[in-house]
């Protein structure tokens, strides 16, 4: 069994098998520790069903200074389905901790991303059937297949990082509507009042 057959039995059916899933924990640590690759990471999301938060390394692709995460094994994988569930609300650690969004790449938008993505994952190669130093035009044919996640920093790009909309944002308090209360009428002026020997009279 050769290297590539090997990782591919680990991810047999597009789903991680009991070795794959401790060597994942193990490396997810790393990553987290941030003494590994500043490209290897660590991504956060919560689970669509469990609602707790699912941790698995992944390889960070870089195009033109913009980060990329990739879907070795296609759409239909734990994580993609989470992100998209979770609105592409994520976190990401590589010895701190950073709360990103992230964005799906269009298909037609793909193509240089997974190369340079397999350019820096010899684990996933095995997985995508092109050559890593094949021309745009092959990786086009099977981007359809391979999600891929632009990451934008929510501080940042003035994401929220807590529930509520951006225009509440950065209010602490709940914020109430003030609305005006309707004037008090004054009360009439006293008139001045002058002693006469006929009476009082308005001065």
């Amino acid at each position: 069994m050769t290297l590539s057959d090997f990782t591919r039995w680990l991810y047999r059916g597009q789903r991680p098998n009991w070795i794959a899933k401790i060597l994942n924990r193990a490396t997810a640590a790393v990553a987290s520790s941030g003494v590994a690759s500043n490209y290897l990471v660590t991504l956060e999301v919560t689970g669509r069903k469990s609602e707790r938060i699912a941790s698995l390394p992944l390889v960070m692709g870089v195009v033109d200074g913009q980060r990329y995460l990739v879907s070795m094994l296609g759409a239909n994988v734990h994580w993609v389905h989470n992100v998209w569930a979770a609105g592409g609300r994520a976190v990401l650690r590589s010895g701190g901790r950073e709360e990103i969004q992230l964005e799906e790449v269009p298909t037609d938008q793909r193509a240089p991303i997974l190369r340079a993505y397999l350019q820096r994952a010899p684990g996933a190669r095995p997985h995508v059937p092109v050559n890593k130093d094949a021309a745009l035009a092959e990786f086009e044919k099977i981007a359809v297949a391979f999600p891929v996640f632009r990451v934008t920093s929510r501080a940042a790009s003035g994401w929220p990082k807590t529930g509520g909309t951006a225009a509440t944002q950065g209010c602490a308090c709940p914020v109430r509507a003030l609305v005006a209360k309707p004037a008090r009428a004054l009360p009439a002026p006293v008139p001045h009042l002058v002693r006469t020997r006929s009476g009082l009279r308005p001065g």
